[in-house]
C-alpha cells in the first residue's frame, strides 16, 4: 500500500527488556501472550469488548481466546513477521483495559 509506514520487528533484547517490566506477558515464538482471569464468563466478555475498542482505536487487532473465565490474548505484527512496537503499545493498553492485577 502506497504511503503505508513500515514497522520493524524488534530485536530480542528489546523484547526481553519490555517483558521484564510487564507482568504476565510471555513470548511464544514471534508473539506475545497473556492470560487474564476473571470471576465469571460475563466479566471475560466485558474485558473482550474493552479490548475490541482499544484494538479498533489502534487499528491493530490481537487474537483472543475465551475459555469461560480465562481470556488469552496474543499479539503480533504479521506484516513484520514478529513482535513490533505496535504490539508492545497494544499490550500496554490491554493491560490498562482491566483493573485486575495480573
Amino acid at each position: 500500500m502506497a504511503g503505508a509506514r513500515t514497522v520493524e520487528k524488534l530485536n530480542t533484547e528489546s523484547i526481553k527488556g519490555w517483558l521484564a517490566t510487564h507482568r504476565g506477558w510471555k513470548r511464544q515464538a514471534n508473539k506475545l501472550t497473556k492470560d487474564f482471569s476473571f470471576p465469571s464468563f460475563r466479566d471475560s466478555i466485558v474485558f473482550v469488548n474493552r479490548i475490541a475498542s482499544v484494538a479498533d482505536h489502534f487499528n491493530h487487532h490481537p487474537d483472543i481466546d475465551v475459555r469461560y473465565s480465562t481470556v488469552t490474548v496474543t499479539v503480533t505484527t504479521h506484516d513484520a513477521g514478529g513482535i513490533t512496537s505496535k504490539d508492545l503499545d497494544l499490550a500496554e493498553q490491554i493491560d490498562f483495559a482491566t483493573s485486575r492485577a495480573e
